[in-house]
């Protein structure tokens, strides 16, 4: 029976059992090459709408290690402007419509892999997940997100992989997710899908700390314990989470970029000696100090390295008759 309710993976509610794909991935990241012929004679087209790094190359490995081949575009600098508004009288600059690519797309490739970005600048169009919803209705293939609009499920899936397999306690562990400052406007994706995974998920007490008016989606966060005290937050953590994101309600906007709310090993001192993980990149002495980065609390590292176990995990359960 597959783990993934319907082959496509653009979020937690497409996982019909979330300890059995952190199970699957982590048999993976023992054996990799373990079903190396899973995959033989499939292409997965990964199409990058905005750059990308740990998620690309993530991706590539993961596919290779069950004997697929990985096709890299570059929409946005390597092929037309796609629209893809319905209707859309097409006298601009955008060339073609995502109602005709994305069905050849579903001819070159078996399973497609897709990342975009949201604007910031209109909440409705960002939450409407229109891009990867476009392909999911045209492509008539898998569709896997490799990021969206407003969630990052591979990321999210990643992070439960890192806490279940460093947590070695017999009861739930305390996990906190803690905005951070940044230099600019960031996405609320990254936050909205931990916030989704560990919810669904169900086997941590979660809670969620950021200063007033960056309250996150509640679709994403309703059984959160939500507190704007950060250092009351953080007392008893076993995992800190920490990131970035613009506003939600008066959407894409920077409120406050205190400094104060940078982690620090000083802040740890009313932990349950945490854990401290982000998805990367990381603005170092803005939104995680040096000295919990290249402390023994850092997970980032590890963190990262599943990104490949978490990819190969679902691109399984795809290919998987």
């Amino acid at each position: 029976m597959s783990l993934l309710k319907n082959k496509n993976f653009v979020s937690a509610e497409d996982a019909t059992d979330i300890n059995g794909l952190v199970n699957i991935a982590l048999e993976y990241k023992a054996n990799p090459l373990k079903d190396k012929i899973l995959g033989d004679g499939k292409r997965i087209g990964c199409l990058f709408l905005n750059p990308s790094m740990r998620t690309r190359l993530s991706t590539q490995v993961a596919a290779r290690n069950l004997g697929m081949e990985p096709i890299i575009f570059n929409v946005g600098s390597e092929g037309w402007q796609l629209e893809f508004e319905e209707e859309a009288i097409m006298s601009g600059s955008k060339s073609e419509h995502v109602k005709d690519a994305a069905p050849i797309f579903g001819k070159y490739f078996d399973v497609l892999a897709i990342r975009t970005f949201p604007s910031l600048a209109n909440k409705e169009d960002d939450y409407s997940e229109l891009y990867i919803n476009q392909f999911i209705k045209y492509a008539g293939i898998p569709i896997v997100s490799l990021e969206s609009a407003t969630l990052h499920p591979l990321q999210s899936l990643t992070d439960i992989i890192t806490i279940q397999e460093t947590f070695k306690e017999k009861r739930k562990p305390k996990v906190v997710l803690t905005w951070a400052p940044h230099v600019k406007a960031l996405p609320q994706c990254v936050a909205n899908s931990f916030s989704q995974w560990t919810s669904q998920w169900g086997e941590a007490d979660f809670v969620i700390t950021h200063p007033e008016d960056y309250e996150l989606d509640t679709k994403f966060t309703n059984s959160a314990v939500i507190e704007h005290d950060q250092n009351k937050a953080l007392e008893g953590a076993d995992y800190v989470y920490v990131k970035n994101w613009s506003t939600y309600t008066d959407y894409g906007k920077i409120y406050c970029n205190d400094p104060e709310w940078m982690l620090t090993l000083d802040k740890l001192k009313q932990t349950n000696n945490a854990k401290v993980m982000h998805c990367l990149p990381v603005r170092r002495n803005v939104e995680l100090s040096d000295e919990i980065l290249d402390s023994s609390h850092s997970l980032v590292t590890q963190e990262a390295g599943n990104r490949v176990w978490a990819a190969q995990a679902v691109l399984s359960e795809i290919l998987k008759p």
